[in-house]
This record gives structure tokens, C-alpha cells and sequence, in this order.
């Protein structure tokens, strides 16, 4: 049989994985059910439990409205919608303390590994809790630390007033603020806001205090989440 005249090219045809698939339990983890964490495993000697999963925008596309110079990034939101749910599965459901460190950039193509790390159990229940990205496929790749914090399991008393849920709305004697061209003018500042992101309908002033009304666009998928980042 003859050869094909054409040259043979060292093209790679096969696809990417886009998520975890199969029974993690094999793999000596528990699933976890988000849109965000595919599963947890404890952590030997130490108490603590690490949970992990990857994003990109072929996994969740909406991230893709959530740009700030070109550069697709995390919402700041993701970062408690993440600590949130590592918390509810270790019975640490309240967020004490979050401060992020530095922005989780979201490649064009592919996705990138995200871990959130919770600390073993301290003085009334704290914990300590992480969130990392790291690059590559490999064991040993480089990670970076995005934010840190603590946890208090829910039944730690609250600090602060009442819920503004259960108060008239909008709230009485606040001014409402035009938002006329409010994502045109966050757009000429490099913050490029698409429609997912784009669910502000209503924003009052009531001296130092801001209240704001949001809602997702009609159809955005808001499975797995607590609350939908955007």
C-alpha cells in the first residue's frame, strides 16, 4: 500500500479535559457538589481539609464578562462564594475575616487549578482558610496565594444590627443615585463589565451607607452556587 503524498504534521488532536469526571472517591476524595470545587480530601496530621477545582472560561463562561483591561479575572465575590462552601462542609459556615492579596487572572484558554485551603479547628471553633491558583499540570507547580481569612462555625453569635431584608424598601429617607451610563463610564476606567454583570437596577445613599439592588440577567445558570458571584 502506497503512503499518502501529503506530509505528516505533529498536529495534537486530542481534546482538553474541561472538569473531573468519574468517582473521586477512587482517588481517595470526597465530592464536593459547586460549580467552583469538584472535591475535599483531610489532610494527614494536622485536621485541616483542602478542597479543589478548576475554572476557565470554557467551564464558566460568564467569567468572561468579568474583565478589567482585557484581562479576564476572578470577582472578588468568587473568592467568598469559594471560602463559603469550604466552610459549610467543615460545619465553619460564617466568613470572620477575608482579605484578598492579589487578583486570580483567568486564561483565555484552558482553565486554571483553584485550592482553598481550611485550617484545622481552633479556640471556638475558628478555622483559617486559604485561597490559592496554581499553574501547570504537575505536583510540584508554582501556587499563588489570593486571599486569607477565618471561619466561625454558624451558630457564633453576630456582631452588628439586624438584617436590612427584614427593613422597608428601598430604605427610608435614602436618595436614589442615577446609574445612566454607569457601565460606560466603569468601562473608559478599564472595567469591562458584560451582561452577566451587569444586574445593577437600583442604588440608594442614606449618608455613609450604600444599598444596592442587583439581579441576574433572565437564563443565567445559577446551579451550584450560594450565591451566583456575579
Amino acid at each position: 500500500m502506497e503512503l499518502p503524498t501529503y506530509a505528516f504534521q505533529r498536529e495534537r488532536l486530542w481534546l482538553d479535559a474541561t472538569a473531573v469526571s468519574g468517582d473521586v472517591a477512587g482517588l481517595g476524595q470526597v465530592a464536593v457538589e459547586h460549580a467552583l470545587l469538584g472535591a475535599g480530601v483531610g489532610v494527614a496530621g494536622g485536621g485541616g481539609v483542602l478542597f479543589t477545582g478548576r475554572v476557565g472560561v470554557s467551564t464558566h463562561p460568564w467569567l468572561a464578562d468579568h474583565a478589567v483591561s482585557g484581562v479576564v479575572l476572578l470577582p472578588g465575590a468568587g473568592f467568598v462564594e469559594l471560602v463559603v462552601r469550604a466552610g459549610d462542609e467543615v460545619g465553619c459556615g460564617r466568613v470572620e475575616e477575608l482579605m484578598l492579596a492579589a487578583p486570580l487572572v483567568v486564561p483565555a484558554r484552558g482553565s486554571v487549578q483553584v485550592q482553598v485551603v481550611v485550617g484545622a479547628v481552633e479556640d471556638g471553633g475558628r478555622r483559617t482558610v486559604g485561597v490559592y491558583s496554581g499553574s501547570g499540570d504537575g505536583v510540584e507547580g508554582e501556587w499563588v496565594c489570593h486571599a486569607t481569612g477565618s471561619l466561625t462555625p454558624d451558630t457564633a453569635p453576630q456582631s452588628g444590627g439586624g438584617s436590612v431584608l427584614s427593613a422597608a424598601w428601598p430604605p427610608p429617607g435614602a436618595e436614589r443615585i442615577d446609574l445612566v451610563g454607569v457601565y460606560e463610564d466603569l468601562a473608559v476606567e478599564g472595567y469591562e463589565y458584560g451582561p452577566v454583570f451587569q444586574g445593577l437596577n437600583g442604588v440608594w445613599r442614606n449618608g455613609e451607607e450604600v444599598f444596592a439592588e442587583v439581579a441576574l440577567p433572565e437564563g443565567t445558570v445559577v446551579d451550584g452556587f450560594g450565591l451566583h458571584p456575579a
